[in-house]
């Protein structure tokens, strides 16, 4: 179950700031909050779990001068459709929706609509899966579990261009792990196409069912598979599904 209302210890981090309050202790009467000049962030959510995203709209409400939700998508194409209808300025997206997964939702919209940040919001801390995403142009990373105290200031400063990670994602990015990432086993990285099929295929979907979800020939399919079975060095559906749960491209 995909659970973010509990915040965990320590801050995400955008740029060299966190998502640590940053009120001085002791602090007199609150002031009066001024008006907010601009208009608000219009933010778009994906999730295929309606209470996710109704969770993360009751956290968003909360600032309506701030954020307003513009629409809420169940699934990747629905999240890309209305995202080009809409055109807001952050699209949440989490990483395991059924059909078009997270990774090629993000690819597709930093392509499509480069003006929308994308920010992902999960539970998962593959470091691979890190890896992918920030290389298809996503702008920020938040653990579901830091999203009740997170997710406002993560959404802002995407907004403003800079980038947010949780604190633990930060640290690994920091420490280094991309480069570790893209020499890891001497094994080619695998196309976003190659990713998208491995889901289809560990999901239970045939080669004439991939053909048709991905738009092409039956044939190239088939040579996907083929391709994909003999980089990763695997040798039956079983271990193709075993991988698809172990990078986290599939839930078990």
């Amino acid at each position: 179950m995909k659970m973010f209302y509990s915040a965990s210890n320590g801050a995400g981090t955008s740029g060299v700031s966190s998502g640590a309050s940053n009120h001085p202790a002791g602090a007199g009467a609150e002031k009066p909050q001024q008006e907010r000049s601009t208009p608000p962030i219009r933010v778009l959510i994906a999730d295929d779990h309606a209470f996710v995203r109704q969770g993360l709209r009751a956290l968003l409400a909360a600032d309506p001068d701030t954020f307003e939700i513009c629409a809420e998508a169940a699934s990747g194409h629905e999240a890309i459709k209305k995202a080009h209808e809409l055109l807001p300025d952050v699209i949440i997206i989490d990483i395991s929706m059924p059909g078009l997964n997270g990774l090629e939702t993000t690819r597709q919209i930093v392509k499509e609509i480069p003006r929308a940040a994308v920010l992902i919001l999960t539970m998962h801390e593959s470091e691979q899966l890190i890896h992918d995403l920030l290389n298809v142009g996503a702008q920020g990373y938040l653990l579901k579990t830091d999203a009740a105290r997170d997710l406002p200031v993560a959404i802002e400063s995407l907004y403003k261009r800079r980038p947010f990670f949780s604190s633990k994602i930060a640290q690994r990015v920091l420490e280094g792990y991309l480069k570790n990432c893209a020499c890891d086993a001497g094994k080619p990285p695998l196309t976003p196409t190659e990713r998208q099929v491995i889901q289809l295929l560990a999901e239970g979907k045939s080669n004439k069912e991939v053909a048709n979800l991905q738009a092409i020939s039956v044939k190239t399919a088939e040579t996907h598979r083929a391709n994909i079975m003999r980089k990763l060095g695997l040798r039956s559906m079983s271990d193709l599904v075993h991988y698809a749960i172990r990078n986290e491209i599939i839930e078990a």
